[in-house]
């Protein structure tokens, strides 16, 4: 493997469990697949939901699946702020004391009572590109980014190891928008 690897913008999503999605879509409802995504076995939905707030809504939010054990939304800051949403920082899959929202489908609504976050930037990695990137899971590091006219170094970027995981990094959309990403962006392990 490269010492370098993907870096992806990961834009606002949902992940849904099987009893919200039929409240969302009808009794006997399934996600339709769209497209895979870079993770194995992890694809976008044609299914699409509305996130309201106290002061706004985003409409056409994309569903990832398969569906999950709990109810999640993913969202950027910014998105966040937009809807009166103060949401925390976390890993995908800490919900716990996150923040509320209404989630709107075409048959019916969801009240989550936590749920809403913005997940922490990080990189998906498997044993083996890991080891010879010299990272462990859950290891906290820096990464090195290099696009067309805004280089950047992030902090804070946390390791997820997996075999069922592909390299690649994940942004939000302020991020992203941030350094000026568009097309390929690769990014690596930058130690002081």
């Amino acid at each position: 493997m490269s010492k370098s690897f993907i870096v992806e913008t990961s834009a606002r999503h949902v992940h849904v469990t099987k009893e919200h999605l039929e409240i969302l879509f009808g009794k006997g409802a399934k996600l339709t697949h769209k497209k895979d995504l870079s993770q194995p076995g992890q694809f976008a939905c044609e299914e699409r939901v509305t996130i309201v707030g106290p002061k706004s809504e985003l409409k056409n939010v994309s569903i990832l699946g398969p569906e999950r054990p709990s109810t999640q939304v993913e969202l950027s800051a910014t998105d966040a702020r937009s809807i009166g949403i103060t949401a925390p920082i976390r890993e995908s899959g800490d919900v716990a004391g996150s923040a509320p929202c209404k989630i709107v489908g075409p048959c019916g609504e969801v009240e989550i009572s936590e749920g809403v976050i913005i997940a922490k930037r990080h990189i998906h990695l498997t044993p083996e590109a890991a080891n010879e990137l010299g990272v462990e899971d859950k290891e906290i590091v820096w990464v090195k980014i290099d696009t067309k006219e805004r280089k950047a170094i992030l902090g804070d970027v946390v390791v997820r190891v997996s075999p069922k995981f592909a390299p690649a990094m994940h942004i939000d959309t302020d991020e992203s928008n941030a350094i000026g990403a568009s097309g390929v962006v690769m990014g690596e392990i930058f130690r002081f």
